[in-house]
This record gives C-alpha cells, structure tokens and sequence, in this order.
C-alpha cells in the first residue's frame, strides 16, 4: 500500500491494476448545455461506474493492493453510502468479508445496495464522531483491516484514474470542475490532471450548506465539517489529513454553490443529457449555473460523480 502522495505512476499502476474490474466511463456532450454556458463541457460519467460511482476506482484500488495479511481477516470502512456500495463490491472480488459502519438516515437505495453486494452493515448517528467511534468497535469485534473511504493513498490513486481517462479522451482540457468532500476525488483528479494534462486549471465545487473545504482552503488549516445542512448528502464529511496537503498544492479554487442551483442541475442534465445523477454529481454545474466559474470559451472537463440517488428524496 501506498504510504506517500501518489505520483504518476502510481496512478498509472492504479489504472492497470483495476481496469479488469471497473469500467471506462463515458463522457458525454451536450450542444444545448455547450451553447447556454459558452464552453465546451465534457461530462465524465461516473454514475455508470460499478456500483454507480467513481469510488469502484479507489475501493478496487486499494483492496487489491492489501497484502495477504491484511486482507485475510476482511476489510473495514465507514460511509453514507458511494464507498460503502464500492468497498462491499471490491472485497467481494477477493471473496472476503467487508463490515460498513453507515449513518442511521444514510439513502435507502445505498444502504439496499451494500446489503445486495454482501457487506455486513452496522448503523450510527449521523455524526464522524459516531462513525469513527463505531468503526474502532467494529474492528476490535472482527479484526477487520480498516480502508478510508478518502484518507488514503491507494484509495487518491484509484479515483485519479477517472481523469487519467478523461485527458487521454480529450487532450486540450482547460479546466476540471469537480466535487469536494472528503478529499478523496479531487485530490485523485487535481494530481491525474497535473501529471496527465497540460497546465489544467482545477476548481472544487461544494455546497454552501457544507462548505467546510471552502473554509479550510481559506484558512490554511482543516476545519471540520459541523452539522452540514445539504441535499448533496456525498458531501458532509470533514476533509482528510492526506488529502488536504494535495489540494493546498494542486488545487486551484473551490467554490460554493446553492441548494436551489444543485437541484436546477439535477433536473438540467436529466432533461438535456437523459441521465440520472446524484445531488452531490450536481455541485460542478451549479457552478457554472450561479456564475462562480468563469468557462467561457474553454474547455471544461466535468466529473459527474455519481448516480446512485434516492428518487423518492428528490423534489423535481
């Protein structure tokens, strides 16, 4: 496993060592969407992911980079719901047991999903400090080897692998938008955009009800994410100690965006572009929908990153 910030061939070793197990996604057009923002956008469709999200990548990642040792007692994780679907899936490739601690209101559809790849669940509030509290209960129970779901190096290698893709499909890319939560993807995608592209501007994106990496980018230093209050319930979690240093240095702004625009994107690419995406897929084009990133003639890679939402949720 990795144990320092992943250069590029780690990202290229990532990308050999999943591709058996994870698809290369599509990346789709839209002339409509192309014609009302100026640009040209190149959405990067990890919503058609295994387990419907960009986490298959990293959770592959680093499960087939466990050592024997620490894979025979199978493996550990806390999550609302992405990485807890693509960490259950991934351990099921080694055929060993996976224990998700998960949020008590976490998405019916995720917690369905984790259950149908044979993770063994184990409910909290919906706190990190209850997550993480639980996790350590859990491990001392089943002497399971924890995996991050974002605070990892093989996981950061694994997710850049989306944008790998993405700058060998499409070579004069101007800029990346992409969500922040944790850190785990944009981390992946400002490092994959860094060693792959050609002087690519990357920009987070991020609800203004969780805005805590805005905060932290802002103040040098983390600051946790304290009663987040969003749909883009992908995006709650406080940034990782690994993860921060990255984007500090490879990261070029993050802005924040409103409830009212990420529901006004969900509905945009549903209409315009036929495909189903989660509210927290939907931050980087309520970027561009509230003005906060200037893309006029540039061209803009956009990570969707992921479709696995809980329609019944959702107030179209």
């Amino acid at each position: 496993m990795l144990s320092t910030i992943p250069n590029k061939v780690d990202i290229e070793d990532a990308y050999n060592r999943i591709r058996p197990y994870t698809h290369k996604t599509q990346i789709l057009t839209s002339t409509l969407l192309n014609a009302r923002f100026g640009a040209n956008l190149y959405f990067k469709c990890e919503n058609f992911q295994k387990a419907g999200s960009f986490k298959s990548r990293g959770a592959v990642n680093a499960i087939l980079s466990l050592s024997e040792t620490n894979s025979s007692t199978g493996v550990a994780t806390h999550s609302s719901g992405n990485f807890a679907q693509a960490l259950a899936r991934a351990a099921s490739i080694l055929n060993i047991p996976s224990y998700i601690v998960m949020p008590e209101n976490a998405p019916k559809v995720k917690v369905e999903a984790v259950r149908d790849y044979g993770g063994k669940i184990t409910f909290c509030k919906p706190t990190l400090a209850a997550r993480e509290e639980t996790i350590k209960k859990v491990i001392s129970n089943t002497g399971a080897f924890e995996i991050h779901p974002y605070d990892n190096y093989d996981i950061i290698a694994g997710q850049g692998t989306a944008t790998l893709e993405l700058c060998q499909s499409i070579q004069n890319l101007d800029i990346i938008l992409c969500p922040v939560g944790g850190g785990g993807l944009i981390s992946g995608t400002a490092l994959a955009a860094y060693f792959f592209g050609n002087n690519i501007k990357v920009i987070a994106c991020e609800p203004k009800g969780a805005d805590d990496a805005y905060r932290s980018m802002k103040a040098g230093s983390i600051i946790p994410s304290v009663n987040p209050l969003t749909i883009a319930d992908g995006l709650l979690t406080s940034l990782g100690k690994r993860n921060f240093p990255i984007i500090q240095e490879y990261v070029d702004d993050i802005v924040t965006v409103s409830e009212d625009a990420i529901v006004e994107a969900m509905r945009l690419i549903y209409e315009r572009m036929k495909i189903v995406i989660e509210p927290s897929s939907a931050v980087p084009l309520a970027a561009l929908i509230e003005d906060r990133v200037d893309v006029r003639n540039k061209n803009v890679g956009i990570i969707i990153s992921g479709g696995n939402v809980d329609l019944a949720k959702i107030s179209f």
